[in-house]
């Protein structure tokens, strides 16, 4: 597969647990490992657990909501900046767009880390592409992201900004239910429902429950996040998910 193909994880996967996968995601030559941030859950913390086990394999928060946690306030110590990647997006904030455009400016300050914005609309998609390092797309298709990755050139011009795709993904059908819960969730969003609506496609449209899916992103963007769903998050299910995920990559 030519697009790289990562692995994200819920923020709140425990030290323990995140110790013991890391290493393996790195031996199966996935791009990186992403963490969410959630209530609960510092990603930060847990990418300073795998960094600890690993040597090459990417660091990247996914997103780290700027509302619930200032950039000023992040402590990025025992990260190594050569493979971290700071993803923040404006939470709830009421001025989203200043929130996004001054956390990038006071992360430029602190770190060398690649930065990049989750975006669901076009003008958090141009902030992107002219001041941070690229975007993250989450929820949407192949058919959808192509579009989507047109904008983001267009709108660099000159800069390199990458853009990134999160995808849930289940490898077991046991673990459909807990799919179709997500995406329910997500879909009930307002903003989501909005961009749902707009695209023309449902929530569980952009995820994956098995290998045929996958070479459809292939191209389409400059790395793909298979966001691990597992019937409970165990260890023994996120070790059998990513080595089903490093076959269906290794198949396209």
């Amino acid at each position: 597969m030519r697009t790289p193909v990562s692995i994200g994880l819920i923020g709140s996967t425990g030290d323990e647990v995140m110790r013991a996968l890391a290493p393996r995601i790195e031996r199966l030559g996935f791009n990186a490992l992403w963490l969410n941030d959630v209530p609960g859950g510092d990603s930060l913390a847990g990418l300073r657990a795998a960094a600890g086990v690993t040597e090459t394999l990417g660091l990247a928060t996914g997103v780290i909501p700027l509302d619930r946690r200032p950039a000023t306030t992040l402590d990025l110590t025992g990260l190594p900046v050569d493979r971290v990647t700071i993803g923040i997006g404006s939470g709830r904030a009421r001025h989203p767009l200043a929130l996004v455009e001054d956390g990038i400016a006071a992360l430029r300050e602190s770190t060398g880390a690649s930065i990049v914005v989750g975006a669901l609309g076009p003008r958090m998609r141009r902030l992107a592409a002219e001041q941070a390092d690229g975007v993250l797309f989450n929820w949407l298709t192949p058919e959808a992201a192509d579009p989507a990755m047109a904008d983001l050139r267009a709108a660099a011009g000159d800069r390199a900004a990458r853009g990134i795709l999160y995808v849930r993904t289940i490898v077991d059908p046991a673990a459909r239910a807990e799919l179709e819960q997500e995406a329910e969730r997500y879909g009930a969003f307002p903003s989501y429902a909005a961009n749902f609506a707009r695209l023309g496609i449902r929530a569980i449209d952009a995820t994956l429950d098995g290998p045929a899916g996958l070479p459809d992103y292939d191209g389409v963007v400059d790395e793909i996040v298979l966001r691990a769903i597992t019937p409970t998050g165990s260890l023994a299910e996120l070790e059998h998910f990513v080595e089903t995920a490093a076959g269906w990559r290794d198949a396209v």
